[in-house]
């Protein structure tokens, strides 16, 4: 194993930290004469990233993960499940080229399954649902197998909704180290404070991610459409094609509200996040427009340097 740095020229040319190198990545380097360390020169073509937009007012993009076959996107159910979240996590998924599942854990702590999978697959129609409980090894078995020789998964979630005790059961030991409930409200404690790529004894690999408490989206906002579907489908009956739903005449959207046929809250949760994409999209284009002006004077003061040199 090589502790390895980026070479100058790759930071260089980079255009964003989007660009460097992140977990899951498969990279080019050059070992040093040490043989204990080396320079990461370039990366190979991603398959999937994971992007979000990092926490604060910044407008700059985070690489979670890269080259992930699987999404698993996990839910505790020891407490009120959350619909808008799964949404979220299932656009990330898709934004990120991924095919995501939905991992429903803790189960054994669940008073109502059958009204927590109503919940989840409202929230992610025609994805599949996964139950199980690290707790007592129900249900794993099926996770287990979708991490065969040469898939990568990743789990996604909030802080506390048992990821690392599901790498733990993959190795049938505390390999991540997890922390008990809290008496308060019966929830798990944030543990893992980074990611880590984990090869399996099944030689699948897994990336373990900690707990986000601000999910904010990155990208050009098509997993929206792909991820709300159903929505998409009732708009192709709107009056007008650029219909947005909101106060158009004709709205076969706000029709379907109207006789009940669509979910109010799973509407809001669509506009929500068309709204987010529209507001990074405008925040992105100003950023990516002074980026441009700094570049050019850095370029300028380049040349007047160089110019001066050669006089």
């Amino acid at each position: 194993m090589l502790a390895c740095s980026v070479a100058g020229r790759m930071k260089h040319l980079a255009g964003g930290a989007e660009d460097l190198p992140a977990i899951g990545d498969w990279v080019c380097l050059e070992p040093g004469r040490d043989g204990k360390t080396g320079r990461i020169v370039d990366i190979l073509p991603r398959k999937s990233r994971f992007i979000r937009k990092v926490a604060g007012g910044k407008t700059q993009a985070q690489v979670l993960a890269t080259n992930v076959d699987i999404a698993f996107l996990v839910s505790g159910l020891d407490g009120e499940l959350n619909p808008a979240r799964i949404e979220r996590y299932l656009v990330l998924a898709r934004e990120g080229g991924a095919k995501p599942i939905v991992v429903l854990n803790k189960t054994d702590l669940c008073g109502d399954i059958e009204e927590a999978y109503r919940l989840a697959s409202e929230a992610a129609p025609g994805i599949r649902l996964l139950a199980m409980s690290a707790k007592t090894r129900d249900g794993f078995a099926e996770l287990e197998g979708l991490l065969k020789d040469g898939v990568t998964g990743a789990l996604l979630g909030s802080s506390g909704v048992g990821k690392s005790s599901i790498v733990n059961l993959f190795f049938e030991s505390e390999r991540m180290k997890v922390t008990d409930t809290r008496d308060a409200d019966g929830k798990g404690r944030h543990t893992t404070k980074h990611r880590e790529l984990l090869l399996l004894p099944s030689g699948g690999m897994l990336i373990d991610t900690p707990g986000m408490r601000e999910l904010g989206l990155w990208g050009e906002g098509t997993a929206v459409q792909e991820a709300f579907d159903d929505i998409e489908e009732i708009g192709t009956r709107c009056r007008f094609r650029d219909c947005h739903h909101n106060t158009e005449p004709g709205c076969a959207v706000l029709a379907a509200l109207e006789d009940g046929s669509l979910d109010a809250a799973r509407y809001e949760s669509y506009q929500k996040l068309q709204r987010e994409f529209e507001h990074l999209k405008g925040k992105y284009d100003v950023f990516s427009r002074l980026e441009a002006k700094r570049a050019a004077k850095r370029l300028s003061a380049i040349q007047k340097r160089w110019q001066k040199g050669e006089e």
